[in-house]
């Protein structure tokens, strides 16, 4: 009998058409205030705004972070249970409603577990004290000698004397968190640190999740919102006159250059924007794709500002035994979440209340006050998983279009967006360009390294409203200028240990396309140039890559996490591959790429292993192995997963992502336009997770993808002796390079 693992299976599915059906009926919420929880206390400040103990036992915990996918739900139900000393089963998590949880800031930036953990922590730290110091009153016994289990505390001298949690919780807790309570020793963890199974998986491997796509209120209605491809366009006229042959089709709404139709059928919605007839004015022409990287270097800075500097670079550079120059290019690239965005929004009676899929829904509250003129406490949004979500998508664009439709209907709207709209108009990565110089001495040591880094306005303003312009916002007349693209001057500096190095910042004073962050945004763009050039350097000194990175580091636990994806991969010091494989249609190679995040948090080294097609160019990435540390591990599986997640579509934004347009018009729309990788073509990943029991806890969502880049253009190196230094890695490019060092050397 012939057997397949699920890995063999999907990759020769999608050679032809794998199909597979359920039945997926999704009930009505309850007409009653839609069955969500009352209102209450959401101050950070009060023990009672993070958890509630029923008098059976039940725990509720209150997260203003949200689990967009990547397992944080579990791992923080984790981190709760272990403070409070309870079962994992327990608890139950509320995340992302602004009328029942704190407000947490942001949910990316992989501080989900590192600050909105820790904040949790405390605040289950202070709830078990506070019972501790109940029980001790009521047996008028010293707290010291209580112990507590599974939520029954006890005397330690009279086991068979206890309280539950839920007998001595009476109206609450009524006290603020203080920090100074001690939180659990690591040495006691009982959940902490095991691969629990993810609570979200079960009801969606059955299809009986409900995801924000999925969900529905009586009477709803439904809604497109119409926009061109083309960016800064102004409405000028429509005619909806032959919109009312539309079965279901109500009406349409204008506000400004607002334009969305509704209908009492999704379908009816579709065919209404389809057919409904619009005139636009088209805006200025955008940069040219063609020239970008350089048209970006001649955009007018806002500063510039150096962010490392050791030494005296200038006197150095250039006098070296070898001096060595280069350039790399990341593109403008887009989420391109596999399923466009969508919100439900109602406003009855004054209240707007909007169920989203935005990773941060109490900033939402701040932007649609402003959008649609209410009062910020009017205004409640509940988060619902939506289809992918790697920096702020189309969720908060959905979000602000449904929160418009139904305030003009006074309804219940649900606003989906189309594939065009998720592609075309999602806000995008600003492009980064980037120069390297480094000198070195007759040994190969680095003696001078210098690079100045083209990037957006690094504009932090802590999600202020509209910071974030979001399309509504600019179609109602509302918006004022910045992009919210913060932290992305992070990791130009380097990680090396070098004598003299500068590195300069250049902040470009406005991106010419709506920018947000998409995933390790500025990192992965700037850990592609370090860890790209650092390599090129190796190869320079005739080093080995990866004995060349370890010697100019530092860090034992920088070193560590080099030493395990060397001991994963099975690497070896050898000349490289391209030397001996020239007469190879097929060429293989290998490269490997080291990052600690921010140069402050998680540590990454990664080696991939590639196939270069010479006749097509195509690049093939067989295996990446990963190892990672990020501290305290609280769920080895969920960072397992984040691992792989980020490694699989990193290697799909390396090898095809690339917006592309045309005057003001976006060309990239769909799959066909804006491609991402296909099953058959997704890598192994192989993990080393290096735990470190007792430190702090890091992000893994964001850290893996900022090592592929450069690990991949390494290995290409490697199999072919061509260096790609502009992102992305399509046939027709690597064809071109070869071309282009085969007329070098003729």
């Amino acid at each position: 009998m012939n057997t397949f693992t699920r890995r063999e299976f999907l990759k020769t599915s999608s050679a032809g058409v794998l199909m597979v059906s359920f039945s997926l009926r999704v009930e009505a919420a309850p007409t009653n205030q839609y069955g969500l929880r009352d209102p209450k206390e959401v101050s950070r400040e009060a023990v009672d705004s993070w958890l509630s103990i029923d008098q059976n036992g039940k725990i509720t915990i209150f997260s203003g972070k949200v689990d967009l996918g990547t397992g944080v739900k579990t791992a923080l139900a984790q981190m709760a249970a272990d403070e409070l000393y309870v079962p994992f089963g327990s608890i139950e998590m509320v995340m992302g409603d602004t009328a029942t949880t704190p407000d947490q800031w942001i949910t990316g930036g992989a501080i989900s577990i590192s600050q909105g953990g820790t904040e949790l922590r405390q605040a289950a730290a202070n709830a078990r004290q506070a019972l501790l110091e109940r029980a001790a009153a009521k047996w008028q016994i010293p707290v010291s000698e209580l112990m507590v289990r599974d939520g029954v505390i006890f005397p330690i001298s009279n086991p068979g004397q206890k309280a539950t949690y839920g007998s001595l919780i009476g109206e609450g807790f009524k006290i603020k968190v203080d920090t100074k309570v001690p939180l659990k020793k690591y040495t006691e963890y009982r959940v902490v640190g095991k691969s629990i199974p993810r609570v979200d998986i079960p009801s969606k491997v059955t299809g009986e999740y409900v995801y924000m796509h999925d969900f529905r209120l009586p009477g709803m209605l439904h809604a497109r919102v119409i926009r061109p491809d083309s960016i800064g366009a102004k409405l000028e006229s429509y005619d909806d006159a032959s919109l009312k042959n539309i079965k279901g089709y109500v009406q349409t709404v204008r506000k400004g250059d607002y334009l969305a139709v509704i209908s009492t059928t999704e379908w009816g919605a579709v065919k209404a924007a389809r057919d409904l007839k619009v005139s636009w004015k088209k805006g200025p022409d955008l940069p040219k794709k063609e020239t970008i990287f350089q048209e970006w270097r001649q955009m007018p800075l806002a500063k510039e500002e150096v962010t490392q500097k050791v030494g005296d670079v200038n006197s150095v550079i250039g006098s070296g035994a070898k001096n060595i120059k280069a350039t790399y290019n990341f593109p403008v690239q887009t989420h391109a979440s596999i399923g466009p965005s969508c919100a439900v929004a109602d406003y009855q009676n004054g209240k707007l209340t909007v169920w989203s899929a935005s990773q941060a829904t109490h900033s939402m509250q701040h932007e649609l006050a402003v959008i649609t003129g209410l009062p910020k406490d009017s205004i409640r949004l509940i988060y619902l998983d939506g289809s992918g979500c790697y920096g702020r998508n189309g969720h908060e664009d959905a979000t602000a279009d449904a929160a418009l439709a139904a305030i003009a209907l006074g309804k219940p709207v649900r606003m989906q967006w189309m594939r065009h709209d998720e592609t075309a108009l999602a806000p995008k990565s600003p492009p980064r360009t980037m120069d390297f110089e480094a000198s070195l001495d007759s040994k190969g040591n680095i003696i001078g390294w210098k690079s100045d880094f083209y990037i957006a306005l690094n504009h932090i303003a802590f999600m202020k409203p509209l910071d974030f312009p979001l399309l509504a916002a600019t179609d109602t007349g509302v918006p004022r200028p910045g992009n919210w693209v913060g932290f992305l001057f992070q990791n130009t500096g380097a990680p090396y240990a070098v004598p003299n190095i500068s590195v300069n910042t250049k902040h470009i004073a406005q991106t010419f396309l709506r920018s947000s962050h998409l995933r390790s945004p500025g990192r992965i763009e700037n850990s592609f140039g370090n860890e790209s050039f650092i390599d090129e350097l190796a190869i320079s000194s005739n080093a080995d890559p990866a004995e060349y990175r370890i010697k100019n580091l530092t860090d034992p636990r920088a070193i560590a996490v080099i030493r395990a994806a060397m001991k994963s991969s099975g690497w070896q010091s050898r000349d490289p591959a391209y030397k001996s494989n020239q007469g190879s249609n097929i060429a293989k190679g290998r490269g490997i790429a080291y990052v600690r995040y921010n140069n402050a948090i998680t540590y990454v080294a990664t080696v991939a292993d590639v196939e270069v097609n010479r006749e097509t160019g195509k690049i093939l990435v067989k295996n990446l192995y990963v190892a990672h540390d990020c501290g305290q591990i609280i769920n080895p599986d969920g960072v397992q997963n984040q691992i792989q997640g980020g490694a699989i579509q990193t290697v799909s934004r390396v090898l095809m992502e690339e917006v592309k347009w045309k005057g003001s018009d976006i060309e990239s729309v769909d799959w066909a336009s804006y491609p991402i990788i296909r099953f058959n073509e997704v890598p192994k990943v192989h993990t080393v997770l290096i735990d470190q029991p007792g430190t702090p806890s890091w992000g893994a969502g964001e850290q893996t993808p900022t090592t592929v880049p450069a690990a991949i253009a390494n290995a290409v190196f490697d199999a072919v002796g061509v260096r790609l230094r502009t992102i992305p890695f399509t046939p027709e490019s690597v064809k071109t390079a070869m071309k282009e060092q085969s007329s070098a050397k003729a």
